[in-house]
């Protein structure tokens, strides 16, 4: 949400903010503003698709700055859309502006467009950094402002609404929070901050009722609107003239119209005499307006205000003092899931995509900077979207196993909150079912004790509509609901064994298990999204860039391994020269495009890169639906723009690949088996057949793991590059 003009208005008076050093509390921080303000303030990369190691490296600096300030982070994010739908006008108009950035951009022009996975990126740093993380089922504002009074402590945002919600510990603005340059001696750092609280305000205005600034917000329009006949009250109370007068202006020059309807509302000493004013100048009568409908502009204003009612007792204070079942919030989208979607969507490892899928049957896709005579980047992921909503989307009958009663209770899987250190998901708790929107009869197989279906199909077409750019515009389309072929019952997807799961997600993918094998398992499903994207993007993506994206990943592995703290894995694999691979990683770095060389993009490669995005945007939340049968790749040392850029740049000038990475080197071997695995992964004739499933299903929950890699993942090359990895990348990593 947001109230038109306020930010403006409080921040330019400072008489309603006040120098704080911050340090010593807790902090509910807008986990949304944060990441858009930390991106967009720090110069970071938009036109070559986002450089997330950067990003990454800012938001660590970041909670540093907290920790050394005895500052304990609660970062609460927006999940899916508002299902009442009162904002979905906002959101279209928004998104429609964004298409129109994107575009700008794209040209050498101004814009402001988030690269497509910095929020997945901001969510992994916090799990791996260990801060504590709630992803709301919808809008976050409402839950941060009860968190935030029950606790008594501030919130950090850009949210103008935070100027309304009446906090006892107030509201710090992003603005003004100069966690960048710390003060004071070494046990006692602080952040200079500015702090507003509403009774800063109210005084300003003759002590007037804090409970008034509700009716203020929704007056002046917020995210949701304001009323049509608000601008009849508007001219009615004349605002610009009790703007222009009166002592309370304390000698202001001019006034908006945001103070004049303060001074207005101060008039009054409770909501129901202003709200009884409003109906008296509006003529309404009884509850009726002038035309004698039901209701009026004040009933319409007090049920708009009760956006800003602030409960007592929190649900997202429970969770983060140790509750293991999902808070419902104010909206009941999770109670559609299964317990164990339920839950990885409150810790931020189910994608709003899905939840919106499930609860409102509409997705809004985000756009990219890309070629805007050519389709949309999304076009070349929907298949796997499509494998999404069928999965979330099905209804379903189904026999039972001989002996077993469905009204039993689940076997409780795997861990009370899926475990994912940074990158990685457990396979959560046992689920209970979840509601689908059509009908369909299914088959059924018994695979570990687990119901794998073959779906016939929808009795009926399910469709989900899309939000996607056409041309310059924004365009809905109804995008039809596919099952995959080997299917997971959605309510027994915590009972399903790694290696069904697995099954699925390659299904859809188009990528048989082995291809895979010559890959280091963190990576793994990045190549496999990277033989999708091959084999869907239209136009077919150059070989020159494929090798730059898999340099890339390369750099990205070498420099994960060579951060601080890193040391033990170097001398765990003490065979390997480092210093060298070190120099590897700065030749690398150094074909990065600079900031000084930003000053155009060719768009061709811009638009396949940000093709490649999408897929990889919709595989991981397949891949979470699906509750990790893959680790999520560490996302911020997988992609960086600028360096994909300049590498291309690079090898369009006649210099090989293999001339940036020593004969014999780690770097070397591990290019080398990832352009083979992608390239495997990439074939036309690589469909995912049963047979191929039943192989798998044959090996069992173990036949995935890394130790079976290297028999099968082809020759002798494959099976070393993947011993020496053994160590540095055990799965010990993704289960802290």
């Amino acid at each position: 949400m947001g109230v038109h003009g306020l930010t403006t208005y409080v921040e330019g008076n400072r008489n309603f903010l006040q120098d704080v050093k911050f340090r010593d509390s807790r902090l509910v921080i807008d986990g949304c503003s944060l990441y858009f303000r930390l991106y967009f303030n720090h110069g970071l990369d938009q036109l070559h698709g986002g450089d997330y190691d950067a990003f990454a490296h800012l938001l660590t600096q970041f909670f540093c700055s907290l920790a050394a300030c005895n500052i304990q982070p609660f970062v609460v994010l927006d999940g899916g859309i508002d299902p009442s739908d009162k904002k979905f006008s906002t959101l279209r108009q928004r998104l429609q502006a964004k298409i129109k950035e994107a575009d700008s951009i794209s040209h050498g022009r101004n814009g402001s467009v988030l690269p497509i996975l910095t929020r997945d990126v901001f969510i992994q740093v916090l799990i791996q950094r260990g801060i504590p993380l709630f992803q709301c089922p919808a809008e976050a504002d409402w839950e941060i402002a009860c968190l935030a009074h029950q606790w008594n402590c501030p919130v950090l945002t850009n949210d103008s609404d935070f100027f309304i919600f009446d906090l006892p510990g107030g509201y710090l603005p992003l603005h003004f929070f100069q966690w960048t340059n710390l003060n004071g001696k070494a046990s006692h750092r602080y952040i200079s901050a500015r702090h507003y609280t509403t009774n800063n305000l109210c005084r300003w205005f003759g002590g007037m009722n804090c409970e008034l600034l509700p009716l203020c917000a929704v007056l002046t329009g917020n995210d949701y609107g304001a009323p049509k006949e608000a601008e009849t009250l508007f001219d009615l109370i004349d605002v610009s003239a009790l703007g222009g007068g009166g002592g309370r202006r304390r000698g202001r020059s001019s006034t908006s119209r945001i103070e004049g309807l303060l001074i207005w509302l101060s008039s009054f000493s409770n909501v129901a005499e202003a709200l009884e004013e409003v109906s008296r100048l509006m003529c309404e009568e009884g509850g009726r307006g002038r035309r004698g409908q039901m209701g009026g502009l004040s009933s319409q204003l007090w049920a708009a205000m009760q956006e800003y009612h602030i409960n007592a007792q929190s649900s997202v204070a429970r969770w983060f003092s140790g509750g293991n079942s999902a808070p419902g919030g104010k909206t009941s989208g999770l109670a559609q899931l299964p317990e164990c979607l339920s839950l990885a969507a409150a810790q931020g490892l189910l994608a709003p995509l899905a939840v919106d899928a499930v609860v409102m049957q509409r997705v809004l896709l985000f756009p990219q900077v890309e070629n805007s005579k050519l389709a949309s980047s999304h076009s070349s992921s929907r298949a796997i979207r499509q494998a999404v909503y069928g999965m979330l989307l099905q209804t379903y009958t189904y026999n039972t196993t001989p002996g077993r009663d469905e009204g039993t209770q689940l076997a409780k899987g795997g861990q009370t909150k899926a475990q994912i250190s940074g990158i990685r998901g457990g396979t959560g708790r046992a689920g209970r079912g979840g509601r689908g929107r059509a009908n369909v009869t299914l088959g059924m197989e018994q695979s570990a004790g687990v119901a794998l279906v073959q779906p016939q199909g929808f009795s009926t077409p399910v469709f989900v509509e899309e939000y996607d750019r056409a041309d310059l515009n924004l365009k809905k389309n109804q995008v039809e609901a596919h099952l995959p072929r080997n299917h997971i019952q959605l309510h027994r997807l915590s009972q399903t064994p790694v290696a069904v799961r697995l099954g699925v997600l390659l299904e859809v993918l188009g990528v048989k298990e082995p291809a895979l094998h010559p890959a280091p398992y963190p990576l793994q499903l990045a190549v496999a999204v990277t033989g999708f994207w091959l084999r869907e993007a239209i136009p077919t993506p150059s070989q020159l860039l494929l090798q730059a994206l898999v340099l890339g990943m390369v750099y990205g592995e070498l420099s994960l391994h060579n951060q601080p703290g890193a040391t033990q894995h170097q001398q765990a694999v003490s065979q390997l020269n480092w210093a060298a691979e070190r120099n590897v990683c700065a030749a690398l770095d150094r074909q990065r495009v600079r900031p000084g060389e930003r000053r155009g993009v060719d768009i061709g490669v811009a638009h396949s890169i940000s093709q490649w995005q999408a897929c990889l945007w919709s595989a991981l939340c397949l891949n979470q639906l699906l509750l990790m049968p893959l680790p999520q790749p560490n996302l911020s040392w997988l992609f960086s723009g600028t360096l994909v850029h300049g590498l291309l740049r690079y090898l369009k000038g006649g210099r090989a690949a293999e001339s940036l990475l020593p004969g014999g080197s780690l770097s070397g071997q591990l290019y080398l088996c990832l352009m083979e695995a992608v390239r495997d992964c990439g074939f036309k004739t690589n469909p995912s057949s049963s047979a191929s499933g039943k192989k798998r299903r044959g090996r069992g929950r173990g036949g995935r793991r890394r130790g079976g890699r290297g028999a099968q993942g082809g020759g002798r090359g494959d099976e070393e590059i993947n011993n020496r990895f053994a160590l540095l990348m055990s799965e010990e990593e993704y289960d802290d």
